[in-house]
């Protein structure tokens, strides 16, 4: 009788000690069928991808998170739902969208941006930059009135004062017409087309109309579009790399592939 005890107690222990690693490895059981601990992570990743922090409590709803989605998967399951042609279809593309997210997403971790290829890009980005301009107008209503303009620049009048006098621009106007540095498609392409003619110290030798008015413009001064340093603006250079590589890539699978 005892040696029938011990070995009962024996299959007990060793049920239960065979139990713990199966334990360990699931998250919970539902309706005798185990959750598998993976599913909590792969929720947990989707979390932190979308960089929100990872506390105990958010783990806490994560989980009873997974155990509601495989209780109502078992319900989905006892209906049948899983062979429904529709219910395929969708998983298809679900499937679809999965791999692909996956697969970009693996391109851009074996294709790294290095720094050598930020410093490529923004050399590229300088050089055609093109040109900016520090420009002064003097906004009017009519183009007479713009002529006028002219002529009294053309008698000696300065145009600093004109433009406090007579610009419609109150901006700019208070400021002796002073627009700032800017590059040519800041403006409307009116005025962008008749400054960009002129050289430094220029001014405009007929009025130009644009949607605001007539202006009659200066170009104090043109030099080279001026970029914020590398340092700035390396997250963006980075991105547009990114963006730039994966378009090509897909494009050379497309190319690739035999379509008939």
């Amino acid at each position: 009788m005892n040696t029938v005890l011990s070995r009962a107690a024996l299959a007990v222990c060793l049920a239960a000690g065979l139990a713990a690693p199966a334990l360990a490895q699931n998250l919970a059981i539902v309706n005798g069928k185990p959750v598998p601990m993976a599913r909590l992570k792969a929720l947990e990743q989707q979390v932190a991808r979308s960089g929100r922090p990872l506390d105990d409590a958010l783990r806490q709803q994560l989980r009873e998170e997974a155990i509601l989605r495989e209780i109502f998967m078992q319900e989905a399951d006892k209906r049948g739902l899983r062979n429904s042609p529709e219910v395929k279809a969708q998983l298809e593309l679900a499937t679809q969208t999965i791999l692909i997210r996956e697969l970009f997403a693996d391109y851009q971790r074996t294709h790294p941006v290095t720094e050598a290829d930020l410093k490529a890009e923004y050399d590229r980005l300088t050089a055609t930059a093109g040109q900016e301009y520090h420009a002064r107008h003097i906004l009017v209503g009519s183009e007479d009135e713009a002529k006028a303009v002219l002529a009294e620049l053309a008698k000696g009048a300065r145009f600093e004062d004109l433009a406090k006098q007579r610009s419609k621009d109150p901006g700019s106007g208070a400021n002796g017409g002073d627009l700032g540095w800017a590059t040519a498609d800041a403006f409307v392409p009116e005025f962008s087309q008749a400054m960009a003619k002129l050289g430094k110290g220029e001014v405009s030798a007929a009025p130009v109309k644009s949607a605001f008015g007539w202006h009659v413009i200066r170009v104090d001064d043109v030099r080279p579009a001026q970029l914020p340093a590398l340092d700035e603006i390396k997250p963006q250079l980075q991105q547009q790399i990114q963006q730039r590589r994966l378009a090509e890539y897909q494009e050379a699978l497309r190319s690739r592939a035999k379509v008939q």
